[in-house]
Formats: structure tokens, sequence, C-alpha cells
């Protein structure tokens, strides 16, 4: 795959994380705007949550029957215009429901740039290309919030959806002049009328939905890191908010960096391979986290050192276990991205909620969630390895 297709699949790709950290910085400005407060300026967010949860489930029949390129200018064209329509939203409201109809067309990129991947690559070259792709993920949560930050000081919060309004207008002149299809012309074409039929299918297919929910389990485990972490570094530990992006993106270089690492590692080692070793590594560093939590220590780095292995290995397990789940869907590779994004977001935005529910003042809960994810992220991966391998070998299990 050349550096522009991986290029406009990068951008397609920041999509979600943009619309998602991009606007963060801007909620005490949009409760005085719209004479509220930040608890209900925060339903912007789940709407989009909700959005992403379902749109993708509609984009992947779709991508599969009509091909890529069609659906995602769709996509891409809904989610300019209800940029737009956020900028100027009337009421909090309007705001809402501009950005529920902003996720529909924003997870249009997310779903069909990992089919369009599907189409181009083998297992290891999947897993290789959603590892450069991981960049996207751990550079958002980093500059987004900045930039935010700085917009909204110097223009005010109507300036955020305005430059997520220009961005996706370029994206989708990039994907009109510089991404052809990617669905061969002789391959067989999924009806509409069988999409539940093939989301049956896969959920029948406990390979797949084992790979999806190791995947989905893990990035359950970094959002409720992104819940817990501002309380637990500026309001327990008394970081300043300003010193805040700086221990939040030392832990998004290392998620980077071992992104990079593991597609290096991915010409000598399969995605499996590397999946099955990277998910121990990740529970180690999520009991320890818990086990340093009970301590309530005075001083923030003993959690630091657990909490930022947890988040680097993520590096290596997102994206192998993205590689695992799509590799051989061929012509069901957009429902098969669509129900990948699905169970991720829904297993996700649970795994936040739990963190909220179970705040009591300290960094337990955080820990609590994110060991727990780890707990489960073993369980899961090594059963899927386990059927993997009888499969392999025609062996019931």
């Amino acid at each position: 795959m050349n550096f522009r297709t991986i290029l406009i699949l990068g951008a397609l790709s920041a999509f979600g994380p943009l619309a998602i950290d991009f606007y963060l910085p801007a909620f005490p400005a949009m409760a005085a705007a719209f004479g509220t407060d930040e608890k209900h300026v925060q339903m912007t967010l789940a709407s989009y949550f909700l959005g992403l949860s379902l749109g993708q489930l509609a984009y992947g029949p779709v991508a599969d029957r009509f091909g890529r390129r069609i659906p995602l200018l769709v996509g891409v064209t809904l989610f300019t215009l209800a940029s737009l329509a956020c900028a100027f939203a009337p009421s909090l409201d309007g705001l809402i429901a501009a950005r529920f109809v902003q996720a529909l067309g924003g997870c249009a990129g997310m779903v069909i740039s990992r089919a369009v991947v599907s189409d181009k690559c083998d297992a290891v070259g999947s897993a290789k290309v959603f590892s450069q792709l991981m960049l996207v993920m751990g550079l958002a949560p980093i500059l987004a919030p900045m930039l935010g930050g700085l917009l909204v000081n110097l223009h005010g919060w109507q300036s955020i959806f305005i430059a997520l309004t220009a961005f996706s207008a370029l994206s989708a002149l990039a994907v009109a002049l510089g991404l052809p299809e990617s669905l061969p012309a002789n391959q067989p074409r999924q009806p509409l009328s069988g999409a539940l039929r093939q989301y049956g299918r896969l959920l029948a297919d406990k390979v797949f939905l084992g790979h999806a929910l190791t995947g989905g389990i893990a990035i359950a485990g970094m959002f409720a890191y992104i819940a817990g972490s501002p309380f637990v570094f500026i309001k327990l530990y008394g970081v300043p908010p300003e010193h805040f992006g700086w221990l939040f993106g030392i832990n998004a270089a290392g998620f980077i960096l071992v992104a990079q690492l593991n597609a290096r590692l991915l010409s000598k080692r399969g995605p499996a391979f590397l999946l099955a070793r990277a998910v121990w590594v990740y529970l180690a560093a999520g009991l320890t986290l818990l086990a340093v939590s009970t301590l309530h220590t005075e001083q923030l780095w003993p959690l630091l050192i657990p909490l930022f292995i947890c988040i680097a290995s993520l590096g290596c397990i997102i994206p192998n276990a993205a590689a695992c789940a799509m590799s051989g869907q061929g012509a069901r590779a957009g429902s098969a991205s669509a129900m990948l994004g699905c169970l991720q977001f829904s297993v996700a935005a649970g795994a936040a909620a739990l963190v909220g529910v179970l705040h009591d003042g300290t960094a337990m809960p955080m820990a609590m969630v994110i060991s727990l994810c780890g707990i489960l992220v073993v369980s899961v991966a090594m059963l899927t390895r386990r059927l993997q391998v009888a499969r392999a070998a025609q062996v019931p299990v």
C-alpha cells in the first residue's frame, strides 16, 4: 500500500479522535453560551458515541454492496455538513442532534478505511498498516485538546467546528482525487437484504468475535484511563491543568512507539503471535496498577509507571487484534469492519461509564476497570487462540 493511500486513510481514521478530543476544552465556554452546566454539555459527547455505534453497522453492508468510494464520499460529506451545523447550532438540543448526525458521517471513514486495508493487504500487511494508523490514535489525544484550547481562546468554541468542517472538506477532496476503488470488480457484491444475516454469521464466527472483543476490551481499558486520569492527575495528585497534557502525552508517546515497534516485529512474527504475548504484559501492568492504587501513595510516580506500560502495550494489542479479526473476511470486509467498530465502541463506552459509577475519590476505580480489562483481554485472547488452532487443525472444541 503506497504512502498516499495510507495518508488518506490516516486522515479518515482521525475523524473519530478529532471530533471527540478537539472540543473537550470548549465545554466551559459552550456551557456558558447555552446557559447550562458542563454535565448537560457532556450529552453532546454521549450522542456522538451513540451515532458511532449505530452508524458503523449501516456502513458495513453498504460498502460491501456498492464499493468503498461512494459510501465514503457520502459519509465524509455528511460529516462536513453536520460540523457546520454544530458551529451554528441555535441551542444545546440542536447541537446534540447535529453531533449525532456528525457521528453518522464520521464513522464512514473508520469503517471503510479498515475495509480498504483488508482489500489490499494480507493479515501481516494489514497489521503493519493498522500500526501506522495507530499514530493517529496516539497523536490525536495530545494535539487535539491543545489546538482546541488555542482556538477557543482566540476565536470561541464555534471555531473548533469550523476547523472540523474545513478538515473534512479537504478529506473529501482527497478521497475523490486520490483514493481509487479497492473492492475488486470481480468480487461478489453482498446484497443489502442479507445485512442482518451477515452480521449473524459474524457473531457466530467465534474466532472473529474473539479477536474483535480482544481489541474492544483493550480499547475499553484506554477509555477507562481517559475517563479517570483527569481526576486522578489533577484533583487527586494536584497536577496543574497546564501540565496534564504532558503526562497524557508521555503515555500517548509510549502507545505510538510500541505501535511502530509492532510494525517492525511483524516481518518476523505474525499478528497472532505478538497479540498472544502482549496481552500478558497488559495484564501484569494492570494488576500492578491496582496493587499500587490500594496503597494510596502520596506521590504520583508509582502509579505512572504501570499506567505507562498498560497504555504502551495497547499499541501492540489493538492493531494485531484488528488484523486478526479482519483476516480472510473478503467480500464481507465492510460488514466485519462495522461489527468490529460497533463492538469496540460499545464495550469502551461501558468501561468509561463504569469508572464514573465506581468513583470514590481515589485512583481505585480507574485501576480496577483497567485491571478488569486486563483479565478479560487475556481470557478472551487465549480462548480465541485455542479456537483458531483447533479450526486450523479441524478439531472440534
